[in-house]
């Protein structure tokens, strides 16, 4: 069952020297519980469709559904339906963790005790319990991101969307982070939408990926089938079978598109 889906979704900006089109008409379908990896170069229109995906960004044209709630029609439907976790985070570094969850559920209109009790589940379920009552300044870079996706998931959202979440973190932290979004599809049946510029990130965790370029899809499939496709064998790296599908590096000479 489709989770998200859009159709020809696009955003063009207005700039003194002209239009520019960051999206210029990207078709998708995320299944529910389903890892998805959506990947690009820089300037490709990521985080541009995240952004309209989370009605962070009006598009410009085109029509999306996000938990069955249509983004232009409903987008408060939408906003329910999906947390948020950006590449730069939100916590306020003054406060400490317990109460930066409880202003998150009070946010959600969460009644003051239930907000608390809620503050209690995520601390446990993100294992942010032994931190509660430190500021969130003096967090590790792994632990701000767990509160980052905490906040993100006070209303028990449908769909989780990560822009970049584990850039910057060391090799453990990144780990610690790979189980725990693994284990909200697992455990929730969470689905997760995920932006990242590390490739062995993606190949680790995405279900399937979408690999756009210039504003538009260029591939989508499992790694195992783009690799074979665009690399040229099931042993080839996702990183040569990324080249490849974005004409930064050789393809083979009969690739053709792969959906999955």
């Amino acid at each position: 069952m489709a989770i998200i889906s859009t159709a020809g979704l696009a955003r063009t900006f207005r700039t003194r020297h002209g239009p520019v089109q960051a999206v210029r008409g990207i078709d998708l379908t995320v299944r529910e519980g389903e890892i998805l990896g959506f990947l690009g170069p820089n300037g490709a229109g990521k985080t541009t469709t995240l952004r309209m995906l989370t009605t962070l960004l009006p598009p410009t044209g085109g029509a999306a559904t996000v938990a069955g709630c249509d983004l232009a029609k409903d987008p408060a439907g939408v906003r329910r339906a999906c947390g948020y976790v950006a590449q730069s985070g939100g916590v306020d570094p003054q406060i400490t963790v317990r109460e930066e969850l409880v202003t998150q559920g009070r946010l959600y209109r969460l009644p003051k005790a239930v907000a608390a009790e809620r503050a209690g589940e995520l601390a446990r379920e993100l294992d942010l319990t032994g931190l509660l009552d430190r500021r969130c300044g003096a967090l590790s870079g792994g632990q701000r991101r767990r509160l980052d996706i905490a906040m993100a998931l006070t209303h028990r959202p449908k769909v989780l969307f990560l822009d970049e979440p584990t850039t910057g973190l060391d090799p453990g932290s990144r780990a610690g982070l790979w189980e725990l979004v693994r284990g909200l599809r697992d455990r929730y049946g969470t689905t997760v939408f995920l932006t990242t510029h590390y490739l062995d990130e993606a190949d680790a965790l995405a279900d399937r990926l979408v690999i756009v370029d210039r504003g538009v899809v260029a591939a989508e499939g499992t790694p195992a089938a783009l690799k074979l496709a665009y690399g040229g064998s099931a042993d080839a790296t996702l990183q040569d079978t990324f080249l490849a599908i974005t004409g930064r590096g050789p393809a083979p000479a009969d690739a053709a598109p792969v959906a999955v």
